[in-house]
């Protein structure tokens, strides 16, 4: 069976496509080029390097980055945090900016903060990225010109360390949660006997709390030395010779240190014997094993050594194929199971394989994680598996040989920053094409089963279990390890037994429908079919990405049509159909099904809408409209086995939610905002006892049964003459039932049950916490009016990030006691009616020090009333217009953007049968709000669409850890001012694969 993907005849005849991409004659001692393909490279006088490159995705914009060989290693112990603590300052001081003025310099060209100016600190290194507009003369310069104020101007004076002690605490705080605390017992054990374990990079907070600002300007003019930075450029530029001589205009007049220090290596002893470790973690969301097996870090100079790298791929791909299945199986021994490397810290490599289990589980899923591996060892991966492996890996390389012209200028950025800070070649992707077309098909499935001896306990392993409430034992975790090691030395496990895999996906191919009309609409560059089965088809062709086809199909009617005593069941439908298999076989059988082809869907079950939603490449499209048409042909029976898993699976998730602080915290803000409706009520396990798994997936059939209800959006590089046979096919041979099955009008649908509190409601969610944290929600009702629908749509859109960036300057910039905030706009409860007013809410979030939380709370709300009052300033209306803009700039090159666009046309009140008159109207109206958005206007709309003044109606939710009954004894008679204490050290919030810390910019 060829598991590569289908040649296209219009595939063949494009000279570029990877296809006819000539092989490589391989030299496996070539080295490969130290020099990075596409860059003018260089050093100037003083040491600083840069890199250029051209790239015109997205237009007119750039992606630059300041890479600093320095993190939180090098640190001295009264220094434990300061490598963080100069992140923050950058963005808030120095030499030409102060008060946070980079940040609203950087806002006022549309760079907004958090997505656009960002940095990230880890235990090596320090990054400061920004992505800038370039249209306008100067804006590139001006930026580079704050890269070169990071490398040596960061002020550090009393005041500045003083305003930024708060975020920098409460970004400690934020991450003090479960997740943090996990990750950080699993680091510590792994690094243990390294200067990496006792230099996380967040620090102690006695340092953030009182480090002078002596010490801190101390590390920042010991390290930050030109010799030890890069400055990295990707973006639209007419040349690369221009913005090298900006770098030198900026950078070149800096002088390099006289007693420049050669950045020190830190190694990370190895162990033979491996480390074992049981955590009881309270808050957790599950039962976790993690096992990690340390390595040096490969080097990468070689063909042969590359060779090595896709070995390694091959077998990550073959052996998660396997835990997958497994995790399918009757009685499985995890929910989920996979296994990575990457690079943690820059002597190490870590082998990581994780699992999360059901309760009590702890010992069966490590002792199947290790039998797995072992079963490798002693029997290898079949041909079979192999060849999945190498599939889905050509696959991989083909989309991105053919988007080579169209990648993101901050991927390619990220090229460049481990080209300076891990010495990894940039060799260019179709070099890697070649290299990777000639190689795979050449790996055998021996090769690829060797990797599993990364995996020996014996390789500086580290075995930590997690579990929310103490089961298994660290000597009950070693008699594991022993017992299966013992199973694998007397070859006392079997080979792996295959399942067999179908050939096609649809067995027999449907007749084609016919096509009874179309309509051209010019204005978006769609067509629009409707097909003998009632199904309307839009789709668009564009050329963002030469290999990426998105679709959406949504039908009217969903989970508010149904009696409230059939809700919690039929809202499972997805859940349990999904285990079962709904495009008409098991998940694990269609993996391998569609290995080598990039072909996904999905489906939801909505209160209005069924959808199903999916993204393929162009060769695939006819895989994806298969797997659209058994979707709608499936009937899908639950068998007890499924019925057990789903049921097993749900209760974990309900009981994970209930442990969870923040789970019970947003639970409490929809039930006190929407009037504790069954539709927002969080499910319980008395609910989930009353599930009914044939009701669910009855229900579930019949929500993907006629496709006359369903109207369908493809975006992306699609050729119609390729395409509208396949469409139909597949849609247009869906058959129509007989009867009409949940079909609806959209005005007649029924609305949920949800009203806001109509005066001011403050409450605490008091929560057991290991570790105290805090979190607000400040909610608003929403009501927008019929007549001025459109219109205000588009300025609540405004409004809410007028709002988000006026609250982060006050509470952060102004008073430092927040880290960052979020406005968002919920209108989802409304039907989709073409007629009324439209009801929700507009809510403000952000964490902070519980002893603050209610001063603030008053001190946004003031904010808030002072904009309704007295309305924002003209820069703060010219900085809202230009990120909207930017970011609209930005959208309509992407094939996203225009799906939801399209789909926004169809579903919008104004829709009556052309989806090009209903597109041009609500850009129209964009237009027109962006034309007449002034102070006033803001205000106005401000005073209109939320409560004036605001605070006279709201609700807001503390989150605030639950006070010990001994604390509770003594505030009787002490100092009610009296603050908890923290407990634990640091926290780093490094992800499972991979340790670095990312700071969402100061």
């Amino acid at each position: 069976m060829d598991l590569l993907p289908a040649e296209t005849s219009s595939e063949i005849v494009k000279k570029h496509r990877f296809r006819s991409l000539k092989m490589v004659d391989l030299n496996y001692d070539e080295v490969l080029s130290d020099v990075p393909y596409g860059a003018d490279h260089g050093k100037l006088d003083n040491g600083l390097r840069y890199y250029v490159r051209l790239n015109s995705k997205p237009k007119m914009r750039a992606a630059l980055a300041l890479a600093v060989n320095v993190g939180s290693v090098l640190e001295d112990e009264e220094e434990r945090g300061v490598a963080h603590i100069v992140e923050h300052l950058a963005f808030s001081a120095t030499k030409k900016y102060t008060n946070h003025d980079i940040v609203k310099f950087l806002e006022s060209i549309g760079a907004e903060f958090g997505a656009c100016q960002n940095a990230v600190t880890s235990a090596d290194e320090t990054v400061y990225e920004l992505f800038v507009p370039i249209d306008k003369p100067g804006l590139l310069s001006q930026a580079i010109s704050v890269l070169a104020e990071f490398s040596s101007e960061i002020r550090v004076s009393a005041e500045d360390l003083d305003k930024e002690r708060g975020a920098v605490m409460e970004e400690y705080r934020a991450n003090r949660n479960a997740n943090g605390r996990m990750q950080e017992a699993h680091w510590l054990l792994m690094m243990e006997g390294s200067k990496y374990a006792e230099r996380l990079p967040i620090g102690l907070e006695k340092v953030i709390r009182t480090v002078s600002p002596e010490i801190v300007k101390r590390f920042y003019t010991k390290w930050y030395h030109l010799q030890n930075m890069a400055i990295i450029a990707v973006g639209d530029f007419s040349d690369t010779k221009s913005v090298v001589e900006l770098i030198k205009t900026h950078f070149g007049s800096k002088v390099s240190a006289t007693d420049y220090l050669e950045t020190p290596r830190f190694l990370v002893p190895s162990h033979e014997e491996p480390r074992i470790s049981c955590f009881v973690e309270s808050e957790a969301a599950g039962s976790v094993v993690m096992i990690s097996c340390k390595s040096p870090v490969d080097e990468l100079r070689t063909v042969k050594d590359y060779r090595n790298l896709l070995v390694e791929a091959m077998f990550y791909h073959a052996m998660n194929q396997r835990f997958f299945k497994i995790s399918r199986k009757k009685d499985p021994p995890y929910f989920s199971c996979s296994v990575a490397a990457d690079v943690v810290v820059q002597p190490i490599k870590a082998y990581i394989m994780t699992s999360s289990c059901k309760e009590k589980g702890i010992l069966n899923a490590l002792e199947s994680m290790l039998t797995e591996i072992a079963r490798v060892r002693l029997h290898g991966f079949s041909e079979r598996e192999t060849s999945v492996a190498r599939a889905l890996m050509m696959s991989e390389i083909e989309s991105a040989y053919l988007e080579r012209d169209q990648v993101q200028s901050t991927s390619l950025r990220e090229e460049y920053l481990h080209h300076f800070l891990r010495n990894e070649p940039v060799v260019g992707i179709e070099y890697e094409a070649q290299l990777q077309k000639t190689i795979l098909p050449h790996i055998s499935a021996s090769e690829v089963s060797k990797y599993s001896e990364n995996f020996r306990t014996t390789r500086s392993c580290v075995i930590k279990a997690i579990e929310p409430r103490a089961v298994a034992t660290v000597d009950d975790l070693k008699a594991a390890v022993l017992k299966i090691n013992s199973f694998e030395e007397d070859g006392n496990i079997s080979p792996w037994d295959e399942d067999h895999i179908p050939e096609e996906i649809v067995t027999l191919k449907p007749n084609p429908g016919t096509l009874v009309q179309e309509s051209e609409y010019s204005n978006i560059g769609a067509t629009e079919l409707i097909l003998s089965n009632g199904i309307r088809v839009c789709y668009k062709c564009t050329d963002f990405l030469e290999d990426q086809v998105l679709f959406t199909g949504y039908a009217y009617g969903g989970l508010s049509e149904l009696p409230e005593s059939e809700y919690i069941s039929c809202s499972m439908g997805s859940t349990v159909a999904g285990e079962i298999g709904v495009f008409g076989y098991r998940p694990s059988v269609l993996l391998d099904m569609l290995a080598g082809k990039r072909a996904e869907i999905g489906t939801k079950l909505g209160a209005y809408m069924r959808t199903f939603y999916g993204d393929c490449s162009p060769s695939d499209l006819e895989t994806a409209l298969q797997l659209v048409y058994q979707l709608f042909a499936t009937v899908v029976v639950p068998g007890e086995e499924d019925i057990k898993i789903v049921m097993q699976m749900s209760e974990e998730s309900i009981n994970a939610q209930e442990r969870d602080p923040y789970t019970v915290f947003a639970n409490r803000v929809r039930e006190l905002n929407y009037g504790n409706s069954y539709f927002f009520r969080p499910t319980r396990i008395s609910d989930l006892r009353k599930v009914d798994p044939f009701k669910a997936c009855e229900y579930y059939n019949k929500c993907f049964k006629d496709p006359s209800t369903f109207t369908v959006v493809i975006v992306g590089n699609i050729d119609p003459a390729i395409a509208r046979p396949l469409i139909l096919q597949y849609l247009g041979g869906i058959p129509r039932p007989s009867e009409p099955i949940l079909q609806y009008n959209r005005d007649d649908l029924k609305g949920l049950p949800f009203t806001f509190p109509t005066t001011i409601i403050r409450e605490v969610v008091r929560s057991p916490m290991v570790e105290a944290q805090c979190s607000v929600q400040l909610c608003f009702p929403v009501e927008l009016k019929n007549e001025k629908m459109m219109e205000d749509i588009h300025f609540i859109g405004f409004l809410s990030k007028l709002l988000e960036a006026k609250i982060i300057q006050v509470l952060r910039f102004k008073h430092g006691q927040i880290y960052s905030a979020g406005v968002s706009v919920f209108l989802g409860g409304n039907k989709p009616s073409r007629v009324g007013n439209a009801r929700g809410d507009i809510s403000v979030n952000f964490s902070c020090d519980p002893g603050v939380a209610l001063a603030l709370v008053d001190l946004a709300l003031d904010e808030i009333l002072r904009l309704q009052e007295e309305g924002p300033s003209d820069a703060d209306i010219s900085t809202v217009l230009e990120i909207e803009q930017r970011a609209h700039e930005n959208g309509l090159q992407e094939n996203y953007w225009w799906l939801d666009r399209i789909l926004l046309g169809y579903q919008s009140r104004i829709y009556s049968g052309d989806v090009g008159t209903s597109f041009a109207v609500q850009d129209d109206s964009r237009s027109d709000v962006r034309k007449t958005l002034t102070p006033v206007t803001a205000q106005l709309a401000l005073q209109r669409i939320i409560p004036f003044p605001c605070k006279r109606q709201y609700t807001v939710v503390i989150l605030m850890p639950q006070a010990s009954r001994l604390r509770m004894l003594k505030s009787i008679v002490a100092d009610p001012k009296v603050q908890a204490g923290f407990a634990g050290l640091i926290i780093l919030g490094f992800c499972v694969w991979r340790y670095s810390r990312n700071s969402s910019k100061s």
